[in-house]
């Protein structure tokens, strides 16, 4: 989709995280010129830090805006906003998980309070999570953006706050589609890329934090884990081509790949690219944990497909790596402390 008239501006809000390095990755490779983007703003807590670390992504192209979502006052101009501002580390969740509820609904509600506000033609997308829809049903493939989850007691406390926070703030986002906004929800499942964290909870990261030390690649996981990866690129895309279809009837789409794969494979395909071995935690549960969304919404409504497949996905991530200035040995020593992270969403 390209716009008519000039160039666009794209506001990123939260743009230092997995998300926000991922869009400025692809800006500066020119994959947003489709939509006409020629300057993106960066919203966030502690720019400075962030120029510091990635001058990789910093051109004159690139704007930076000290600003916290949950308390600001007004928010720059822009003809596309991605809303993206919230912790990726579940450990936080897991430490304090009544604050960060609270974070996730007050940084929607400020937000859609100062958006309502903003130029009545920008068209919005909010990152939202597929842990809305709970814990998956074995039976469910894929779960589409019509499941409602019967109860979400069942789920851990720390990710039920967090499923239950997530949905409160689409409400705030679809009522500034009420008031005529053009807004839309992007319900994200798991990524992969070169700037995913390799220190937290996302098992792919673990993964790679060990190939990359030439250590084992350990699956700590007590039953069989199911899960599906979008590529950074496919990302970006999606999520801007979500964005542009932003309508005051606030459609939802879930953004992931619909290409299931055990986790168990995952770390056997980055122990070969890496030329080492795999460990597999003994299995004391026969239920599987699955977590890979329908697409075919994104897919037919949008055009949109899946460009890299998981074998593409991960041998792009590891040659992106290797050109980083990412030192192994400096996260060598944090593996085992974040060992039972490894198969968190």
């Amino acid at each position: 989709m390209t716009p008519a008239g000039g160039p666009r501006s794209l506001l990123v809000i939260g743009g230092t995280g997995f998300f926000g390095k991922s869009i400025l990755d692809a800006f500066r490779r020119g994959l947003l010129a489709p939509w006409g983007i020629s300057r993106v703003i960066v919203a966030a807590r502690n720019p400075d830090h962030f120029r510091s670390a990635h001058p990789e992504l910093v051109s004159e192209a690139v704007e930076f805006a000290t600003l916290d979502i949950t308390k600001a006052t007004e928010l720059p101009s822009a003809d596309f906003i991605i809303h993206a501002a919230n912790t990726s580390d579940a450990r936080r969740y897991a430490q304090d998980p009544l604050a960060e509820r609270a974070t996730i609904i007050d940084a929607a509600a400020n937000f859609a309070r100062l958006a309502a506000r903003a130029n009545r033609h920008v068209r919005i997308v909010y990152t939202s999570s597929g842990a809305v829809y709970g814990q998956q049903p074995a039976a469910i493939e894929r779960i589409d953006e019509d499941y409602r989850p019967v109860d979400l007691c069942e789920l851990a406390p720390y990710k039920r706050d967090y499923a239950e926070a997530k949905a409160l703030a689409e409400r705030e986002i679809a009522r500034l589609g009420d008031q005529g906004l053009n807004v839309s929800v992007a319900r994200c499942f798991a990524f992969v890329g070169r700037y995913l964290p390799l220190d937290q909870h996302f098992a792919v990261g673990n993964f790679l934090a060990n190939g990359m030390a030439g250590r084992e690649v350990v699956v700590n996981a007590d039953r069989e884990v199911i899960r599906s990866y979008l590529y950074a690129d496919d990302l970006v895309e999606w999520l801007t081509t979500i964005a542009a279809a932003a309508s005051p009837a606030c459609p939802i789409y879930n953004v992931g790949s619909d290409h299931a794969i055990a986790v168990d494979d995952v770390a056997a395909r980055i122990a070969h690219l890496y030329d080492t071995t795999v460990r597999l935690a003994p299995r004391k549960n026969l239920l599987a944990d699955r977590y890979v969304p329908s697409v075919d919404r994104a897919r037919h409504q949008l055009g949109l497909a899946i460009r890299y497949d998981i074998d593409a996905a991960l041998a792009a991530t590891a040659r992106q790596l290797g050109d980083c200035q990412l030192v192994a040995k400096d996260i060598s020593g944090r593996s085992s402390d974040l060992s039972k992270w490894a198969i968190q969403r």
